[in-house]
């Protein structure tokens, strides 16, 4: 029996949803989301992903960052990453500030840079007003508090 795509990602999306809801995942260590993804979290999953329990996984990191003494005031919102170069989801972001502009938020881009021979590698992050990687502004006043990597 085939079980398809589109089960398979709302299956695992409920047990992400799931384990991040009843406090399952609580301490600051990060989690293999990965593991309970499999393969269903490609590139265009994690869109959907953060379009579906963004809320969910934003609460937690805020949870999580109470617990730890590091609460904020500020609004909170998480968006997917996008990176320049290829043009593709490669993660999530919690992005952090006032409320009208992280209301304005729509994705994170990610420029890396290799310098110095490669001995550094810089990863920019840059909060946009689209997921469109070629058209956006930066979003002025927000920052980036947490960054939430997928295997893919």
């Amino acid at each position: 029996m085939k079980i398809s795509r589109k089960m398979k990602r709302a299956a695992t999306g409920c047990l992400a949803a799931a384990l991040l809801c009843t406090g399952i995942i609580n301490n600051v260590s990060a989690f293999n989301l990965g593991s309970v993804l499999g393969g269903v979290a490609k590139v265009g999953g994690i869109s959907w992903l953060v379009t579906q329990y963004g809320d969910k996984i934003n609460s937690a990191i805020n949870s999580v960052m109470m617990k730890e003494g590091a609460g904020t005031n500020y609004a909170t919102k998480v968006v997917p990453i996008v990176s320049l170069g290829n043009k593709q989801y490669i993660g999530a972001a919690q992005v952090i500030g006032p409320s009208k502009q992280v209301e304005k938020v729509k994705a994170v881009g990610q420029i890396q840079i290799a310098w110095n021979s490669s001995l550094f590698r810089i990863n920019g992050l840059i909060p946009m007003d689209s997921v469109n990687p070629t058209s956006f502004s930066r979003v002025q006043g927000v920052g980036v508090s947490a960054n939430i990597d997928v295997k893919i």
